[in-house]
């Protein structure tokens, strides 16, 4: 053996008797199947917090994705907007900062009659122009088209369904539906209801059911007229370039909207659906951070054990000329390896599993003939997963540095044990 004196910390034969001591059989005093036990377990939580936290932000990715893709970012209301001068108001709209898209809109509930269902549906009126800037709706049209949108080549009013409302009603693009409002005109017993046959021009699919299933769209003149609105709009929906910087960009959109405006930003439409989500996550990460401990305490047993069964040579080391910080960064060594070596390879099996996770789940669907992600529950068609590279090594780091704190105290025990109570019997 090299003078252990004169070697530094962390130096050749520290690691070579760590190495040996890690990988020696049990009839030799080792403990491999209690650390491979150790291994799996530390490799297991960190793939499936890797796995899940991923999941759980290609979850929020997604569907912040399509509900700003579907919806507008901001929505102003004002007096100005339904006069005279819409349309300079609209002009002055699109010309503020960071605004790339500004329409006119009318929305109504309204219940849809196909030839086998009747369902409700939440009907938008915009213009063809606008429309075909809704790259979410214009560039995910599954059959038909919206050439014609308004009037076209079927003959009649021509609208566009989501495609789970087409399937619900069980119509295909040139069949005709029957829309009923309940805010119908005024007679001497109250409102009535008005009605209006509509033909399906085209069908789109946007990837959530929420919206595939309720949704029509209209010409917006159409829907004024339907829908009793006269000339005026219920709001101006606005799109930004970075919808994170939506209520920063609220003021200069007020001041563009005229006096007496009224803007509300995405963030508070859907501020409670979102809150729930990030308290979700936070939730989620800290019980599987729990699981990543919980797995590093495995190799505390896997040490102690270590340590009893090399009481004699850790005695031998000592006098040999070994000190006790020597014996500590062997054990600490022998120990931290396990861990470090299990984070990395849950790293490399999430990363991988995150990669192919939609051929993972269409196999699984293959083989067992079930459904494992339900659009109908999840609003989502595949199971989404977006790694954060910032966030993965944190994990990374995290379960290292647990690693490593798991291995002190069986450590420090095997640099105090005295070589002369170790040997007293033998």
């Amino acid at each position: 053996m090299p003078d252990a004196r004169a070697a530094g910390p962390f130096s050749r034969w520290e690691r070579s008797v760590a190495r040996r001591y890690l990988f020696a059989k049990r009839k030799n005093g080792g403990v491999a199947l209690i650390s491979i036990i150790s291994f799996s377990a530390v490799m297991l939580a960190v793939f499936a917090l890797i796995t899940v936290m991923s999941v759980m932000n290609g979850f929020r990715a997604e569907l912040l994705g399509r509900i700003l893709g579907f919806n507008g970012h901001l929505y102003a209301q004002s007096p100005l907007i339904n006069g005279p001068d819409r349309e300079t108001i609209i002009r002055r709209i699109k010309a503020a900062p960071g605004v790339i898209q500004a329409a006119p809109m009318v929305e109504a509930q309204a219940m849809v009659i196909g030839p086998t269902q009747v369902t409700g549906a939440i009907v938008r009126g915009v213009t063809t122009s606008d429309l075909r800037h809704m790259s979410l709706i214009s560039g995910n049209i599954k059959n038909g088209s919206m050439e014609g949108f308004g009037q076209g080549e079927y003959g009649g009013d021509i609208v566009l369904i989501g495609e789970r409302m087409a399937q619900t009603l069980g119509v295909l693009p040139g069949d005709p539906i029957t829309i009923i409002s309940p805010s119908g005109p005024a007679t001497a017993f109250g409102s009535s209801t008005r009605e209006k046959n509509y033909i399906v021009g085209g069908v789109f699919s946007v990837g959530m059911s929420q919206f595939d299933e309720a949704f029509i769209y209209m010409p917006l003149e159409q829907a004024q007229l339907f829908f009793g609105r006269d000339t005026t709009v219920d709001y101006v929906e606005i799109k930004v370039d970075d919808p994170d910087k939506a209520k920063e960009l609220k003021q200069a959109v007020e001041i563009a909207s005229g006096p007496g405006a009224l803007v509300n930003d995405w963030m508070d439409k859907n501020h409670s659906y979102f809150t729930a989500l990030q308290v979700e996550r936070k939730v989620m990460r800290l019980i599987l951070f729990c699981i990543v401990a919980i797995a590093t305490l495995n190799i505390i047993s896997s040490l102690v054990m270590l340590v009893k069964n090399k009481g004699k040579d850790i005695a031998i080391l000592r006098t040999m000329g070994a000190s006790q910080g020597a014996v500590l960064r062997i054990f600490l060594m022998a120990g931290a390896s396990i861990g470090v070596a299990g984070t990395l390879c849950g790293l490399a099996l999430g990363v991988v599993f995150c990669a192919y996770i939609t051929p993972i789940q269409n196999f699984v669907e293959w083989a067992t003939g079930t459904s494992v992600f339900n659009a109908d529950v999840y609003m989502l068609s595949h199971i989404p997963a977006k790694i954060d590279w910032r966030e993965v090594g944190g994990i990374v780091l995290a379960s290292a540095a647990m690693s490593i704190l798991a291995t002190l105290p069986p450590a420090l025990r095997a640099s105090r044990l005295d070589p002369v109570e170790a040997l007293r019997y033998e």
